[in-house]
């Protein structure tokens, strides 16, 4: 028993012991003693007739991309060209087996012919008088509906094979020979450079109304990061996609032709100012939330807080509203409060 009493009663003097020397500084000033100002930097607080650009993300490639299929559905015989092969205009790139469509054409000619042999007996009897004029008109009828079959069959045999409108590059070969398609399903993508290549992206409809065809654009690509690329606007929407709910935008970039359909880009489009705005150092933000977020300035040595609305990042300072001071404070901002008294250790950079 003698033993727990040593234990606890050491015990209790350590503790006692320990608690005065965290209360050392405390016990040493006086309790109605100042507090200690907070050492801090400021920073100016700058006015500008910037605006907040329109920036987006969005992929690298020609203008017209096209997906090629076959009309019908079949067998593909051949497909001629493979994945980033160069194709000319009027090449043949991928066909059909024409058995079966050759001899669908081959039977509607067979029907248009004998429609024309039937029509020509029934105008000679006709003209004796042996058939009636109704029989003449069916015969007649019978003929263009087979000459309308001939012509589908025609156009079949015309679609069953995939030729070049133009010039350009095979993005993606979907099928190979002896597959069996439908009509419409994609057999290869095909780019034609005609009219060059572009970054398509999608802007909301408040950004998009701040754009004109012909502005410049800053453009950096994911697979080039250190590089930055001049464009300009090509094309600006004029209805929203369905699928985003955004407005297509291009934007033609000058010497980044090297780079692969697809490229990954992020594009940075400067707006005309219309109205100018208060511009604080980045470091001088604190409690951010959302796009809001807090300054603080100093009058006669008391730090005074600014809840300000964020607008936009524009280099190494922050477009914001509602700030009235000069300078703001920036090293040392972190530990400071409304009213708490704070010490310039240099002057406004």
């Amino acid at each position: 028993m003698s033993h727990r009493i040593i234990v606890r009663s050491s015990w209790l003097v350590l503790t006692i012991a320990g608690a005065l020397v965290a209360c050392g500084g405390d016990e040493a000033a006086p309790p109605d003693a100042a507090p200690t100002a907070v050492p801090v930097t400021f920073g100016a607080v700058r006015r500008d007739t910037v605006s907040q650009p329109v920036q987006g993300t969005g992929t690298y490639g020609s203008r017209d991309e096209l997906t090629l299929s076959f009309k019908i559905g079949g067998i593909v015989s051949r497909v001629h060209v493979e994945d980033g092969e160069s194709v000319r205009a009027g090449q043949v790139l991928a066909s059909l087996d024409l058995r079966e469509i050759d001899a669908m054409r081959a039977k509607a000619q067979v029907a248009v012919d004998k429609a024309t042999r039937d029509l020509v007996r029934l105008r000679t009897l006709f003209a004796d008088s042996v058939v009636t004029r109704a029989q003449l008109q069916d015969t007649e009828s019978a003929l263009a509906a087979a000459e309308a079959d001939l012509a589908a069959a025609t156009v079949n045999r015309e679609y069953a094979v995939i030729t070049a409108a133009g010039a350009g590059r095979v993005l993606r070969r979907a099928v190979d020979a002896g597959s069996l398609v439908a009509p419409g399903q994609e057999v290869l993508r095909v780019a034609n450079d005609a009219r060059g290549r572009v970054v398509r992206l999608g802007v909301s409809d408040r950004d998009a109304v701040r754009l004109r065809a012909g502005q410049r654009a800053e453009v950096r690509f994911d697979a080039l990061p250190e590089q930055t690329f001049q464009g300009r606007i090509a094309l600006v929407g004029a209805a929203t996609d369905q699928r985003t709910g955004t407005i297509p935008v291009e934007i033609a970039v000058v010497g980044a032709d090297a780079l692969p359909s697809g490229a990954v880009a992020t594009v940075r489009i400067a707006v005309p100012a219309t109205r100018e705005v208060s511009l604080v150092p980045v470091e001088s933000l604190v409690e951010a939330d959302g796009d809001s977020a807090t300054v603080y300035s100093a009058i006669e040595g008391r730090a005074r807080r600014h809840r300000v609305r964020v607008r936009f990042v524009n280099g190494a300072y922050v477009a914001v509203d509602g700030v009235d001071a000069d300078s703001v404070i920036t090293s040392g901002a972190g530990y400071v409060r409304d009213s708490i008294a704070v010490r310039r250790v240099e002057g406004v950079r």
